[in-house]
């Protein structure tokens, strides 16, 4: 089993999995008005439009950080918000089997919304800090039930978080 370090999340290592916005610190192109701040387009989020998207809360509690099994949306991209703690994501390249050895694993800030392109291997994100994570995952209605599969890991491609 391997070990992959924990690295911050920034637009440069992030890019070939998704897209993000720090919701809470917001910077980047704005539109603004007497009394608000727009900040547009921080993060993309692709839809075919077939399905209206559902916003479901997510509560992961802690249980280490070893990966046996990571999951995939050929379709959808997948949306997660942290919302009480930083969490541990890790993310693989879409495309074939996984390729864990391309497995990185990024520290999302909470209040930062993480949108994941179609493919990408993931699995839920991890609470950093806290017992349990409580966090918001957009992906389009039933998703999980029709745009979703799981694969387990064999021991070789298993691997660990470094934290």
């Amino acid at each position: 089993m391997r070990t992959i370090k924990l690295e911050p999340l920034t637009v440069e290592a992030f890019a070939p999995f998704g897209s993000f916005t720090d919701v809470m610190n917001p910077s980047g192109p704005h539109l603004c008005g007497e009394f608000h701040t727009f900040y547009r387009d921080g993060a993309r989020h692709f839809s075919d439009g077939q399905l209206p998207m559902g916003f479901s809360p997510l509560v992961v509690k802690n249980h280490g950080y070893r990966v046996d099994s990571v999951e995939y949306h050929t379709h959808s991209c997948e949306g997660i918000m942290p919302i009480n703690d930083d969490a541990v994501l890790h993310v693989t390249p879409a495309g074939g089997a996984p390729d864990t050895t391309a497995t990185k694993a990024f520290l999302v800030p909470k209040g930062t919304i993480v949108s994941l392109y179609p493919g990408v291997y993931h699995l839920t994100p991890l609470p950093r800090h806290e017992a349990e994570l409580h966090a918001l995952v957009v992906l389009p209605e039933r998703a999980y039930a029709n745009d979703f599969a799981l694969v387990e890991l064999d021991e070789e491609s298993a691997f660990e978080i470094e934290v």
